[in-house]
């Protein structure tokens, strides 16, 4: 899909490059600049296609292409025609967010290539005729359901993986999970926050399960003084920061609600079994408990995670934006009789 950013020269650019102008004004990096400067009228000043180091004045209109409209993403085969409609929470000419059903992969994956959150995403764009490419900003597991967000462009997917990885686009999640909280609830008031900062590495006995190392105490930290590390693999560890609160405790099971610093493969799973508090319903890291003390917890038949909130800032404006999922069936079910607010 085709995408202009337009700026008029004010007194305090002129004289400068183009180049400069559209870095520092539009906040585009050298990348996305050499990328238009190659496209027929990629860059053009007062409707003319220009160089970037061609100087501009006062009252000129500088305009440059971020996206084409041959920018697709024809290599995903669409989503059958007769699957469930996408859930779209927020849309614009830059951004998609749905919520994502438990059960289907985000990205296409080894026997999953057409049935996944992206091939439908890639149905949509084309049944709109919108030439999009398919850019996830982040990921869920096959069953974790929640808030999956999009960009439509190449600059929006920079602007907002950048967010991302600073901790301005942020996530919250709710799960259910094995055994109660109390010591946690009653040291504290039920709002506390609880930090989790195991490092996270893969384990040698199963191709998709992960590990936290639980060594360390409280924290991961190699470059403080006092750290002493332990008999592992320092190469193998991944860094991993988790923070919960806990929402409701029973002596079988809790609610807790998420929210990250790190992205890792199955963080939340792999640190609430750490704390030994496996999610119910996770088929991956949760053990075969006794019968009596299963009888006593929810039914989940899968992982019982969902994404329900996510707060960015627009990658052009700059407004800040919050979105939640509603709760899906297994959560409301499992809710009704329980008294909390998110």
């Amino acid at each position: 899909m085709e995408k202009y950013m337009t700026l008029t020269v004010d007194e305090h650019m002129a004289g400068q490059t183009v180049e400069k102008v559209l870095r520092t004004a539009l906040k585009l990096t050298k990348k996305q600049i050499s990328h238009a400067k190659f496209q027929s009228d990629g860059i053009r000043k007062n409707g003319i296609q220009c160089r970037t180091t061609d100087i501009v004045q006062t009252g000129e209109q500088i305009m440059i292409c971020i996206e084409t409209a041959k920018n697709d993403s024809n290599q995903l085969v669409s989503f059958c025609e007769d699957a469930h409609p996408l859930e779209i929470l927020y849309e614009d000419e830059d951004i998609l967010a749905v919520n994502k059903p438990a059960g289907i992969l985000t990205h296409p994956s080894g026997a999953h290539y057409a049935d996944t959150l992206s091939n439908q995403v890639a149905g949509y764009f084309h049944k709109k005729k919108l030439s999009c490419r398919v850019r996830p900003i982040g990921r869920l597991d096959k069953e974790t359901s929640g808030i999956v967000l999009f960009a439509k462009n190449q600059v929006s997917a920079q602007r907002l993986q950048t967010q991302r990885e600073s901790g301005i686009l942020h996530k919250q999640y709710i799960a259910v999970v094995k055994g109660d909280f109390s010591d946690d609830t009653s040291a504290s008031s039920d709002t506390a926050w609880h930090t989790v900062c195991f490092p996270i590495r893969k384990t040698a006995d199963h191709p998709l399960r992960m590990e936290a190392i639980t060594d360390f105490g409280s924290s991961f930290s190699p470059e403080s003084a006092d750290f002493v590390a332990p008999l592992v693999d320092m190469a193998t560890l991944l860094s991993a920061v988790t923070h919960y609160q806990v929402l409701y405790s029973s002596p079988n099971w809790s609610v807790v609600t998420l929210k990250l610093d790190t992205g890792r493969t199955h963080q939340i799973r792999v640190h609430m079994k750490a704390l030994g508090h496996p999610l119910l319903g996770d088929t991956l890291y949760q053990k075969t408990f006794p019968a009596d003390s299963v009888s006593e917890q929810p039914v989940f038949h899968r992982t019982a995670l969902h994404a329900w909130k996510i707060q960015f800032r627009h990658p052009f404006n700059n407004a800040w934006i919050s979105l939640e999922a509603p709760l899906p069936d297994d959560f409301c079910n499992c809710f009704q009789n329980i008294n909390f607010s998110l």
